[in-house]
């Protein structure tokens, strides 16, 4: 037997004709599986399938469908359509974005005056075979797959009956179920439900969607227990922590290894400072040292103990400190500028009385000259 079930979404855009009618562009169903609520308060899970209702039959029953003022209690037909059609449904009904999509035109003008004022939501009346199959779509379990829907009317309402947050899952808002033996029940029959130990009377199909968030969290809970689970996430933490370790490693290398550089690097004052003692030191020792001295490698301290070993030649600076050899260094060039000296034979130092020694003396004159 064929149920009458109502599907329920919001009327988000339309556009007002010439004439003043309203022109709606809406969503009208989608794949899923969805709680459909009974008059006696009981919810069952029923599955919209791709295979169904994107079905040729389904998509084009919602083709020129008459447009009513809240759901009538009858399939609408030929012989009633006078007194229930507000507007008419038009030919684009299509596929989009995994959406039943139909463009719709309302021309009553009261029923026009209630959407203005928010009478706003709207809801399938259509005709189903029910069958009972139960299985899995997108993760979630159903009881019954809704077979061969023909979609009858488009109804204006202003709230679905299970409210529009009740079973919200995408861009449809409401749904809800109806069966001909149902229809003479009257309103939904409330149940109670029990939060934070207090009890409440609450809408059916509010408390299936409630349970079924319950028993979600309650899966995560226990996935989060299994000892299998815990260990993965410790092995992924290890992990992580490892290439942390590495990288802070790898930091702290890199910012020694700057600082190791800032401090061996030279300002440019320094620079000319150290390259003017050096060309200094050279020209001093020069002399002292003769043509065939190689400055080139030799250390500033080097050079100093090659300059006093011309004077000392058992001189070595073994252990003395950079301050003995600077201060002999000194002494030493001291001691030649103002003695003479020579640098014929093993370079050294002309310590002697010239006397007439008139080639010696004009030795002396020429080191003079050239230190000058």
């Amino acid at each position: 037997m064929k149920l009458q079930r109502y599907d329920t979404s919001y009327i988000k855009d339309y556009m007002e004709t010439p004439e003043g009618y309203l022109t709606v562009n809406v969503p009208i169903t989608r794949p899923g599986v969805f709680p459909y609520q009974r008059q006696d308060g009981t919810v069952q899970m029923e599955a919209k399938l791709p295979e169904d209702i994107f079905s040729d039959r389904t998509i084009y029953s919602a083709r020129s469908k008459p447009v009513t003022d809240g759901h009538p209690d009858v399939p609408v037909t030929v012989d009633n359509y006078q007194s229930y059609a507000k507007g008419m449904s038009h030919t684009d009904s299509r596929v989009e974005d995994f959406k039943l999509y139909i463009s719709l035109t309302v021309t009553d003008k009261a029923l026009i005056e209630k959407i203005h004022e928010g009478y706003n939501e709207i809801s399938i009346g259509f005709l189903s075979d029910v069958v009972a199959e139960s299985g899995t779509y997108n993760g979630d379990q159903y009881e019954y797959v809704q077979r061969n829907v023909e979609i009858n009317h488009i109804a204006i309402v202003e709230k679905g009956r299970a409210g529009p947050e009740v079973a919200i899952r995408s861009d449809s808002d409401a749904w809800q179920i109806d069966s001909e033996e149902d229809n003479d029940k009257g309103g939904t029959t409330l149940v109670k439900y029990k939060i934070n130990g207090k009890e409440y009377e609450i809408d059916p199909a509010v408390k299936a969607h409630i349970e079924s968030l319950t028993t979600s969290k309650d899966k995560d809970d226990e996935e989060e227990d299994d000892p299998k689970n815990k260990k993965k996430k410790t092995d992924a933490l290890d992990v992580l922590q490892g290439r942390f370790d590495a990288l802070e490693v790898k930091l702290q290398n890199t910012e020694k290894a700057l600082a190791n550089a800032k401090a061996k690097q030279v300002t440019a004052d320094e620079l000319d400072k150290k390259v003017e003692e050096r060309v200094r030191l050279i020209s001093t020792a020069k002399p002292l040292l003769g043509d065939s001295f190689d400055f080139t490698g030799k250390t500033d301290r080097e050079i100093k103990e090659a300059v006093i070993a011309t004077t000392k030649e058992e001189f070595k600076g073994d252990g003395k400190s950079d301050d003995y050899i600077n201060a002999f260094f000194d002494a030493t060039v001291q001691q030649v500028q103002s003695t003479g000296f020579s640098s014929v034979g093993a370079n050294n130092a002309f310590t002697g009385d010239s006397g007439d020694d008139k080639e010696l003396q004009e030795k002396r004159n020429q080191r003079l000259n050239m230190r000058k």
